[in-house]
């Protein structure tokens, strides 16, 4: 019987750790920022914000959101898997480096945006808060 207890214990524990460490290394390890990647999405924020193509869109359409992605899978060198994203009432643009110093954001593409068929989610009418 204990050496059974053992043996169970160890299998569970080998299968967490193999699940810690696949989800690391096949999900987290491409598709999350670290800290340092964080602050150069943020810069990029900035720029994107700064760029023609931006100012243009703004001009056009209601901006509802800004996000930034990263996508280290899909390939591409560094900053081109580094990704801003737009979101308007109509569609949402896709930025990123115009070329490796990132000197400026470029609208590369767009895709749907759910804002489209679906009301901004602010100011959480139909969320319980806590006041």
């Amino acid at each position: 019987m204990k050496n059974t207890m053992v043996f169970i214990l160890l299998i569970v524990s080998l299968s967490v750790n193999l699940y810690i460490f696949g989800k690391w290394f096949l999900i987290d390890q491409w598709y999350e920022a670290t800290s340092e990647e964080k602050i150069i999405l943020s810069e990029m924020v900035q720029k994107t914000v700064d760029s023609e193509d931006y100012k243009k869109l703004a001009e056009q359409e209601k901006v509802i959101a800004i996000d930034t992605s990263i996508n280290k899978n899909k390939g591409g060198a560094f900053p081109y898997y580094f990704h801003v994203s737009v979101r308007t009432d109509e569609q949402t643009y896709l930025f990123s480096c115009n070329n490796k110093q990132c000197m400026k954001m470029e609208n590369y593409g767009w895709t749907y945006s759910i804002y489209k068929d679906e009301n901004p989610r602010l100011p959480f009418k139909e969320a319980n808060i806590p006041q």
